[in-house]
């Protein structure tokens, strides 16, 4: 059978396609009706428009290398459950981990989480997002009352924030060149908000923090220079997450003068360095966060209202992208409606 779906089909080019599916015969699986699907911006314009990094560094052959499909935060219904699939039935509403950009998709159950019946399919389909900058914060073992710095404020930056303020740091402080998008830090939840690339940075870090600095510091930029400045406001014995992929290698920092004579602990955190079967200290499961980000959500205590700045038709995904091609301003968050 064919189902519809999102492909890039070239550099800069994404098209709104036929692709052709099979429901497996038996097995451990559930067939999800996707609702709504959440664009991650910054790993979608990588493999958009080809980058090199997406392709384990090298040079990527553009003939091989296309279609290529993408979505990996959604939610959905799922509409058939395969014989094994026990702890799942039809019509359960279910955030989803993985997968593409596409109306209809085969999961395995353990990137399938049931959702609250209060959580919306919007918030729901943020939550494996989400949980990118939980991984980080943990792992940099923030304690209430420390100071926390997010450099970044794309999608993930922005979740950073509200997480850091969940978690009791103050000050959240939140550092972006662009002013709109440290205008939306601060309704997120930042205390304060600062341009990195200006000669006052340090300055105003130290002011707001009575001098302290930043303990803790999660860095989504994955940029040489931006981590290099990030390390000139962090405190004695900070820890610095990062979390932003590396695009461009080729940098430098003074590992003697920023790192090791003030104990600087950095520490990786891509969402795939975690516990496959069991969360402990700082090291959460996929599964156990995600669990996790739709209890806050259900409780209250995690507000997405107002986060996600513009929802499309899949239809519209060729104009959708280009715009992500081509615009640095890209909003920080923008979802597909499967159902219009």
């Amino acid at each position: 059978m064919k189902v519809k779906a999102i492909a890039f089909t070239a550099p800069g080019v994404a098209e709104y396609v036929d692709r052709e599916f099979e429901i497996p015969s038996h097995g451990n699986w559930v067939l999800v009706h996707k609702y709504v699907s959440t664009i991650s911006c910054g790993t979608e314009r990588a493999n958009l428009m080809g980058h090199p990094n997406v392709a384990g560094g090298h040079k990527v052959d553009m003939a091989t290398y296309f279609p290529r499909y993408l979505g990996y935060s959604s939610a959905g219904v799922i509409e058939q459950v395969g014989a094994d699939a026990t702890d799942f039935k039809v019509g359960d509403r279910v955030a989803l981990s993985w997968g593409i950009h596409t109306e209809y998709d085969i999961y395995d159950p353990r990137n399938v989480t049931k959702i609250p019946d209060n959580v919306s399919f919007e918030d729901a389909a943020l939550c494996h997002i989400t949980t990118f900058p939980m991984g980080g914060i943990r792992k940099t073992n923030l304690e209430f009352g420390e100071s926390a710095m997010t450099v970044g404020l794309g999608i993930l930056g922005q979740m950073s924030v509200m997480y850091q303020k969940l978690a009791g740091a103050y000050p959240v402080i939140a550092a972006d060149p662009n002013p709109e998008r440290r205008e939306f830090a601060l309704k997120n939840g930042a205390d304060f908000a600062f341009d990195p690339t200006k000669e006052d940075f340090e300055e105003n870090i130290r002011r707001v923090t009575d001098g302290r600095m930043v303990n803790v510091c999660v860095e989504v930029t994955g940029n040489g220079p931006a981590l290099d400045r990030a390390l000139d406001v962090m405190a004695e014995f900070g820890r610095v997450a990062l979390l932003g992929c590396t695009r461009d290698s080729d940098f430098t920092i003074d590992y003697y003068k920023k790192i090791h004579a003030p104990g600087i602990t950095m520490v990786g955190a891509h969402t795939n360095a975690r516990p496959n079967y069991e969360s402990h200290e700082g090291w959460w499961t996929e599964k156990d966060d995600i669990k996790a980000s739709l209890r806050l959500i259900s409780a209250g205590r995690l507000d997405f209202s107002g986060f996600v700045a513009e929802t499309h038709s899949p239809k519209e995904a060729k104009e959708v992208y280009a715009r992500l091609a081509e615009n640095k301003n890209f909003p920080v968050c923008v979802q597909f409606d499967w159902r219009k």
